[in-house]
């Protein structure tokens, strides 16, 4: 949940803490076991949020301290879970810690944060930051650098320094004794760092990634917060982690209980990228998202627990990604839905994803807000002398901003978001897409995500079952088995805006040989397959899950 862009209940254009209330019931009708809270910390909202300055406090924007604790209640009241956004690899630079650290050389927070002094009049190292530009800036009051690997207003904190760690563990555990349920922790794979911070190859500035992403402490820390903290606790750890491979993860995530319970990993979501990076967008290949996640689906089993996500507030919006969100979006959106909830591991819905919600078609730079896009565009076009509309269409692909466009409850003004003017430009198709139009309708997005979810508590297979690839080859179908014990599924997903024809390996339906327990189409008898190898129809994105029998 973004609550910027979730429901406002004040009328003041930003979504907040008494607007999520007001909808706990629509997620509790959706299914929803764990509500992952995006951040409502106090914060100068150059990263929305993701730049905290008090960690104790409730952003201003979003309600009081009193309406987070009336969240939870309300939360638990109905049976839920609720886990907060963890961002301890940097502060704001409005924090009380920078504020200090930043005053003097001597102050005792000055190793709060990683200082250094300019190389040759230039920056400590030529690393960039994510977020465009150099990763270190020119502090003129102590007349020194420091890193930031986001914003230079996200300046990172030391995680060398014990006293750094003290001050986070006790943080959580203050969250944690309030009684949430866990944590989702913000890129914790960068928060340790190359010893001597050196320079990447090549350019002034340049990718620094492996100085600074799975780190040659991380382990060390992650074990020691996992000691200190979260062994206490019965409760739910993810990390997002970047760069991290099947084998990091299961140290990330192992079985043994000592870090973390799952990591959130971005091979998938790095398929449409081309040399130039995330705004290079480029096409992607089934073949290509069969072979990433067979090899996280194998990798993990029975090590380490996976995440599943095809969307988030950092990514576009998948029915534009993966489907078609024009004249297939609702097929496409169910068949991914099927593909995302059929997968071994914990299944990650993003606001609006079980309407169908689609990216935007962003006029010019004026209606963005994301910090990242807003940087990249002025370095490269304001700055850069680039191209407007070639960096304005990688925007309308890939930015962030698309996921975060107020969420669309109703054909009403501003998509019953606000009665005000919405932080962010509500997207125009809201008239179409939303809540209330999917809750009326029983074949609705909606309804088919209740349906996948209850499938998920009900057949065990769908959970902890292995995964077989069934179609390695096929360029248009994505095939696959799950097996536990005596139970087999058998999903099969049509990729493409064509008819297509498979030859399904398994009787299905005919003769008992299975039983359909999702589609997202009707399915008749001239669908209905009894011998080997038999040729199925496959509709434009259409998605079959059967349980088949045991042989």
């Amino acid at each position: 949940m973004y609550p910027r862009s979730f429901k406002d209940s004040n009328g003041d254009g930003i979504g907040d803490i008494p607007g999520i209330i007001s909808k706990l019931d629509y997620l509790k009708e959706l299914g929803v076991d764990v509500i992952w809270l995006s951040p409502v910390y106090q914060s100068p909202n150059d990263d929305n949020g993701y730049d905290i300055s008090d960690y104790r406090g409730i952003m201003d924007d979003f309600g009081t301290m009193a309406d987070w604790e009336k969240l939870l209640a309300e939360v638990h009241g109905r049976g839920m879970k609720l886990i907060m956004d963890l961002v301890v690899n940097h502060s704001s630079d409005e924090h009380a810690w920078f504020l200090e650290s930043r005053s003097s050389k001597e102050n005792p927070y000055r190793d709060y944060y990683i200082w250094r002094p300019s190389r040759d009049g230039q920056e400590p190292n030529n690393w960039t930051s994510i977020f465009s530009g150099p990763a270190w800036e020119y502090d003129g009051q102590t007349g020194e650098y420091y890193l930031h690997l986001f914003s230079r207003k996200q300046p990172d904190l030391n995680w060398e320094n014990p006293k750094v760690r003290e001050e986070i563990y006790d943080m959580m555990t203050w969250w944690l004794d309030k009684g949430i349920d866990g944590f989702r922790m913000d890129v914790i794979n960068m928060i340790s760092k190359t010893e001597g911070l050196p320079s990447a190859g090549g350019d002034r500035y340049a990718w620094g990634g492996d100085y600074f992403m799975n780190g040659p402490r991380v382990h060390e820390f992650l074990r020691e917060m996992n000691e200190k903290v979260l062994s206490r606790y019965d409760i739910m750890t993810v990390g997002e982690t970047p760069g991290v491979t099947p084998d990091d993860a299961a140290r990330y995530a192992n079985a043994d209980g000592t870090e973390l319970n799952m990591v959130f990993q971005f091979e998938h979501m790095e398929l449409d990228s081309g040399w130039g990076g995330k705004w290079d967008p480029c096409g992607w290949k089934l073949k290509d998202l069969k072979a990433t996640i067979g090899r996280w689906q194998t990798g993990l089993h029975g090590r380490a627990w996976n995440s599943l996500y095809l969307n988030n507030h950092d990514q576009p919006r998948m029915v534009s990604r993966f489907g078609n969100d024009r004249e297939y979006r609702v097929e496409s959106a169910k068949m991914l839905a099927t593909f995302l909830h059929t997968l071994e591991g914990t299944p990650y819905i993003y606001q609006g994803e079980e309407l169908g919600m689609t990216n935007v078609p962003f006029k010019g730079i004026e209606d963005c807000r994301d910090v990242e896009t807003l940087n990249m565009y002025r370095e490269r076009v304001t700055e850069g002398g680039g191209n407007h509309d070639e960096v304005m269409n990688a925007i309308r692909i890939k930015g962030r901003d698309n996921a975060r466009t107020p969420m669309q409850w109703s054909t009403e003004a501003n998509a019953g978001f606000t009665t005000g003017t919405p932080w962010l430009h509500v997207n125009p198709n809201y008239t179409e897409i939303n809540a209330e139009a999917a809750l009326a309708d029983t074949d609705s997005i909606f309804h088919y995500y209740r349906k996948l979810i209850a499938l998920r508590k009900t057949h065990p297979v769908i959970v902890y079952g292995s995964y077989e690839i069934v179609s390695e080859e096929d360029e248009r179908i994505y095939a696959y088995t799950r097996t536990l014990g005596n139970d087999r599924l058998f999903v099969m997903l049509n990729f493409t805006g064509e008819t297509v024809s498979f030859a399904s390996p398994y009787p299905l339906l005919a003769g008992g040989g299975g039983e359909l327990l999702i589609a997202n189409y009707p399915v008749g008898e001239g669908s209905e397959t009894s011998g080997l190898d038999a040729e199925l129809q496959l509709r434009p994105f259409e998605a079959r899950v059967y349980l088949l029998k045991a042989v």
